[in-house]
């Protein structure tokens, strides 16, 4: 064999032997997915990603409006991927990071010389501490919007490292929390900068601990059995931004990283509640305002529109023969279930509306997500709490307020897209397809 020949079959043998290394690169998903669950002790909701090398899978609290993902790296954080974020370095501005430190002990995740630092935060106890910024690799699920497709890898996925004690509140067995936020390096930025895809991402919780619910990053369709596709059930309505950060810590002048909506006024069963229409709007200091959060499980309302609220609630529903009962914490306002019917949305009671910028923009909050049952399902209490005098935002609509709604988040129109109650659509978020393969 000549020469030429030899190395003619040489180079097509060595392209044999790379083409799936390209093929495996040249995959660009449309969107990912993560399971989300519920946790029964805590009601937060539970997600995982896989990180590092060797990967490991790591649970960690979902947090909506959180500014990025950290995890703790004082206890087994290993992996040979692991780079701390240099002062000054690319990733230090894009986390808006400007404080710069030294670390005095031995080199480790989490400590570190001439790195820069961010603020990790436990929203659920409301504690912020610094942390190092770091990269390292991050493996997700890939969709087409029906099933789950293969594993795609983002090599530097910017994170930050936290103290164990930061740990505290959170449900067994999770190393972090999983910000959404409007930030440049929450998880939903991120992604769609790694695979170039839409800045938009959706939840759909589960109500049930013992079923995934699911986070599609990227656009839909989000398809559930049997085959309703949620994206096109969806109303709009704007994102705003509330100037004025609501993090536990922060650097002056910073801006929220949670998703903010203009309700207008709340009305039950169609009759408009009296409240300060003032408290409904963000004031120059932060203050006021609805937000969406998935750590508060219930939703809370500042004391004077939690009052205005249940007495209308009360009301309307002795006006059904819906008999009062007493208080079971941490609810105010509880019935008994004796003669209250059970619908495909719920029990029957009367509805609850937001509404958003007109009349015919409204986000109705049905029996099924209003109704808490306790006591051996004898009694029903409404789902929402009081936030006191004092609260910073005046309606913080929770997780249990937005069990089986798909909830989308376009980061570049800033917009919400919200499903109502899935049931009416004989679906629920527990009816992604995860178990057959894409």
């Amino acid at each position: 064999m000549d020469n030429f020949n030899f190395q003619y079959l040489f180079t097509l043998f060595l392209l044999f032997l790379i083409a799936p290394t390209f093929a495996q690169q040249s995959f660009r998903p449309k969107a990912l997915i993560v399971t989300v669950k519920k946790d029964p002790s805590t009601l937060q909701y539970i997600t995982h990603i896989n990180q590092r090398t060797p990967s490991v899978p790591v649970n960690l609290v979902l947090d909506l409006g959180g500014q990025f993902l950290w995890v703790d790296c004082d206890r087994n954080y290993t992996s040979s991927t692991y780079r701390p974020a240099r002062c000054h370095s690319a990733q230090c501005s894009l986390a808006g990071a400007s404080g710069c430190g030294d670390c005095f002990s031995a080199p480790r995740p989490g400590c570190n010389n001439n790195t820069c630092g961010v603020l990790p935060d436990n929203t659920v106890t409301h504690t912020a501490t610094s942390g190092e910024l770091a990269d390292d690799v991050v493996s997700v699920q890939s969709t087409n919007g029906f099933n789950p497709g293969r594993n795609v890898t983002v090599s530097q996925f910017l994170f930050s490292c936290a103290p164990t004690f930061l740990l505290q509140g959170l449900a067994n067995g999770v190393s972090g929390m999983a910000g959404l936020g409007r930030t440049k390096i929450a998880i939903p930025s991120q992604l769609a900068s790694a695979f170039s895809f839409h800045r938009k991402f959706a939840i759909c919780l589960s109500s049930s601990a013992t079923s995934n619910g699911v986070v599609f990053f990227g656009d839909g369709p989000y398809v559930f059995l049997p085959n309703i596709d949620a994206s096109q059930l969806l109303t709009f309505t704007p994102l705003l931004i509330n100037p004025v950060s609501t993090a536990s810590a922060f650097p002056q002048g910073q801006a929220s990283a949670e998703y903010f909506i203009g309700v207008k006024s709340i009305r039950i069963d169609e009759k408009t509640v009296p409240i300060k229409t003032s408290l409904l709007s963000i004031n120059s200091e932060g203050v006021g305002g609805t937000k969406i959060s998935t750590v508060n499980p219930y939703t809370v309302l500042e004391a004077s529109i939690f009052k205005a609220v249940t007495e209308a609630f009360i009301k309307a529903s002795a006006a059904r023969n819906i008999t009062r009962v007493g208080p079971v914490a941490p609810f105010e306002v509880c019935f008994s279930s004796e003669n209250v019917v059970g619908t495909r949305l719920g029990a029957s009671v009367p509805t609850i509306e937001l509404v958003l910028q007109n009349e015919k923009t409204i986000w109705r909050i049905f029996g099924a997500n209003s109704m808490v049952s306790v006591k051996d399902d004898k009694v029903l209490c409404l789902g929402f709490v009081n936030g006191g005098e004092n609260a910073r935002t005046s309606i913080v609509i929770g997780g249990y307020q937005v069990e089986n709604n798909l909830l989308q988040f376009d980061l570049a129109t800033s917009r919400l897209g919200f499903s109502s109650l899935l049931y009416g659509s004989r679906t629920t978020c527990a009816n992604f397809n995860f178990t057959s393969t894409a």
